[in-house]
């Protein structure tokens, strides 16, 4: 669940901003928790109501429509859903409140009995959302649409999103994971694999270059497993290959992919491909192999230390990100420092650190060897020092050379904010003259004082 575990962060809470359009067009509003899969279904569903004459609002004005979409990834996940939930009935107790995502699809039940909750949806038919509320407007009675993931079949289209803004667009392109690691709810939230129609992916990819945008991010919930369930013709490195080819398309970057899912044909497109940012997301979860075994992840520290040294040395400069989880049942002292060893061997530019979160519903959930918090949390801050170092070792290797900044926003003081081709956050100071633009691609020669805000 490598997705998952790269973006989702239970505490952080996603708010749509307002729509400047008549006071007297009824309101939506949504608040994401969780995953980048999660903002990116909350703005298609932003945008279905706006194609059914609604407005989205921010979380304090007023809505007629309130939508949570919820994180189960880890039990915190689930407490902060339930303390959003109960919030958002508070803060707008005269409108229609929809509660969906992975913690609605595992228990369904018990955000149903939360006194204002009018529908409950899970991770599937996003797109009747529309039809559901009429439906319970009409019988007057608070419902859950919520069926088996199991019986899931085919990736759900959902609406593309056209928003003002014209920098980074995140492209979903395959739903649910086949594995089942022994920490993650994730498979039982979103269910079997389901691949999107290449050519619904495709067309999507040309509309969005066409409005504008100069980057597509290929996102799912394990982005690596497209085509599994499409046959011999299709798979990751294809539809990365026709993509890449869409005229006008200045970048394309691909989210998490774990390692076993490399392939000749995968690795030979990244490295010879203008296109792809050379910035890869693949996660470790431990560097000790007796706990990787006990995580029930298929491969072993020195495969995924060749895999991330063959990157490196095919494409020199290229940025490599992680996730580490630490405290993980039955990691000794002697595990947690192989793990130390493993991160400060691969040159991370930046590393993802995760307390391990016991999560009800997973096998590593019974294990009688848990650790104490206490523990987990020194291990947090050893590996984070670590991790620390690592991104500052690679970064100084591009100080004072030139580089391409894509300007994702620009502040109120003109100084803009963007991303380089290998993921590195600059702040570039006001412009004399002509102010920087949103979108606007910007070569400059990197300093220290990019790298942090004035």
């Amino acid at each position: 669940m490598s997705d998952i575990l790269q973006e989702a962060n239970p505490s952080s809470i996603s708010e749509c901003c307002g729509d400047n359009l008549d006071p007297r067009t009824p309101g939506v509003c949504f608040v994401t928790l969780g995953c980048k899969v999660n903002q990116t279904e909350s703005e298609a569903l932003g945008q279905l109501f706006r194609n059914n004459g609604y407005k989205v609002v921010s979380t304090t004005e007023k809505a007629d429509v309130v939508v949570v979409n919820t994180c189960t990834v880890t039990n915190t996940g689930d407490a902060k859903s339930r303390q959003t939930i109960r919030r958002m009935v508070k803060a707008h107790p005269d409108a229609f409140v929809v509660v969906m995502g992975c913690y609605a699809q595992t228990a369904p039940g018990e955000i149903l009995d939360i006194e204002g909750v009018d529908l409950v949806l899970g991770t599937q038919d996003r797109g009747k959302i529309l039809e559901w509320i009429d439906q319970v407007r009409r019988e007057q009675q608070p419902k859950s649409s919520v069926h088996t993931i199991w019986d899931a079949k085919e990736f759900e289209e959902l609406p593309l999103i056209e928003e003002e803004s014209r920098t980074r667009a995140t492209l979903k392109i395959q739903e649910g994971c086949n594995k089942f690691c022994t920490y993650c709810i994730i498979p039982y939230a979103r269910g079997p694999v389901r691949s999107r129609i290449p050519e619904n992916a495709l067309s999507e990819a040309e509309k969005l270059v066409a409005a504008g945008y100069k980057e597509i991010v290929l996102t799912g919930i394990h982005t690596g497993s497209y085509g599994e369930d499409l046959g011999e013709d299709w798979n990751l490195a294809r539809l990365v290959k026709e993509i890449a080819q869409v005229k006008g398309l200045h970048r394309l970057r691909l989210s998490s992919i774990e390692p076993m899912e490399f392939t000749p044909e995968l690795i030979e497109i990244i490295i010879t491909t203008p296109t792809v940012c050379p910035h890869l997301h693949i996660p470790l979860q431990c560097g000790s192999d007796a706990i990787l075994t006990r995580m029930k992840r298929p491969y072993t520290v020195s495969e995924f230390k060749e895999l991330i040294h063959r990157l490196q040395g095919l494409l020199p400069g290229i940025a490599i990100t992680t996730d580490v989880i630490v405290g993980f049942p039955g990691e000794t002292e002697e595990n947690f420092q192989e793990s130390l060893e493993t991160v400060r061997s691969c040159g991370f530019s930046g590393v993802h650190v995760f307390p391990y979160s016991k999560r009800k519903g997973t096998p590593a959930a019974k294990y009688p060897d848990q650790l104490s918090n206490k523990i987990k949390e020194q291990r947090v801050k050893d590996l984070m020092k670590v991790a620390k170092e690592s991104h500052e070792e690679y970064v100084n290797q591009f100080l004072g050379q030139a580089i391409e900044v894509l300007v994702e926003w620009v502040n109120s003081e003109g100084i803009a904010t963007g991303h380089t081709r290998n993921y590195l956050q600059v702040h570039l100071p006001p412009r004399e003259g002509k102010p920087w633009e949103s979108g606007e691609l910007v070569e400059c020669v990197l300093e220290e004082s990019y790298l942090r805000l004035p």
